[in-house]
């Protein structure tokens, strides 16, 4: 008998999963570029280069600033590698489930912050849930990727691309395919917080929620009814 092809992939390893949370995450990015300071929280390259920059110029108060996101973001990655154990072994479900439920909780939250307060406080609160994000969610059925930010994703269209013209290979081409699929995701969710927020103002990360809690009843599905014996299986790339 033939036997199906291919491996079986974890609900929490399957690309429309990495879709939702790619349109969560440019809907985070957006609610913090234009409505909370201007700065792009789901990743820290920017801070580290104004660090730099403020150091490079005597600035030495605002330069320290800077590691109070970078600390953060440090944080949500050590917390995302320590939780995942304790995490299986006392409940039914997996981190990867609790993570996205904590990010909509999250975000539910900061809805309720008001524009006039300071922004740092949202500000780390999305370093923190990105950072975990980023490292709890690592491979979509057998690809590395990320789910907080592009820049990844801009390069593997360019070597797979690359991989698909010199080496006449179609698969690469699915490769491909599949990073600008993240992208448009990404893109998709940052224009359309970003169009709704003269209308919603601070409530507008509230639509980060229905990505997330979509992404959630997937997994949460997956945990409780469809992939109940496979709890102990560690998501690729773990």
């Amino acid at each position: 008998m033939k036997q199906a092809s291919g491996p079986h992939w974890l609900a929490c390893e399957r690309r429309g999963v990495y879709a939702l949370l790619m349109a969560a995450s440019g809907m985070m990015g957006a609610y913090t570029l234009v409505l909370r300071g201007g700065v792009f929280c789901n990743a820290q390259t920017a801070n580290i280069a104004m660090m730099a920059v403020a150091f490079g110029q005597g600035r030495w108060g605002d330069g320290l600033y800077y590691l109070i996101p970078i600390t953060a973001y440090c944080l949500g990655a050590f917390l995302s590698e320590l939780l995942p154990g304790p995490v299986k072994r006392l409940g039914p479900v997996r981190w990867d489930s609790c993570l996205v439920l904590l990010e909509a909780a999250t975000l539910f939250c900061i809805g309720f912050i008001p524009l006039r307060a300071p922004h740092q406080p949202v500000q780390l609160l999305i370093n923190f849930i990105a950072a975990m994000q980023f490292n709890t969610f690592r491979q979509a059925e057998g690809i590395p990727m990320a789910t907080t930010f592009c820049t990844n994703h801009v390069r593997q269209v360019g070597v797979w691309l690359c991989h698909g013209v010199c080496r006449r290979d179609p698969a690469a081409y699915r490769r491909a395919g599949a990073h600008v699929w993240m992208l448009a995701c990404f893109f998709a969710g940052a224009a359309l917080l970003t169009s709704l927020c003269p209308l919603l103002q601070a409530k507008a990360i509230w639509l980060a929620l229905v990505p997330l809690l979509a992404a959630a009843a997937r997994l949460l599905y997956a945990d409780l009814i469809a992939e109940r014996e496979l709890l102990s299986r560690k998501p690729s790339g773990h």
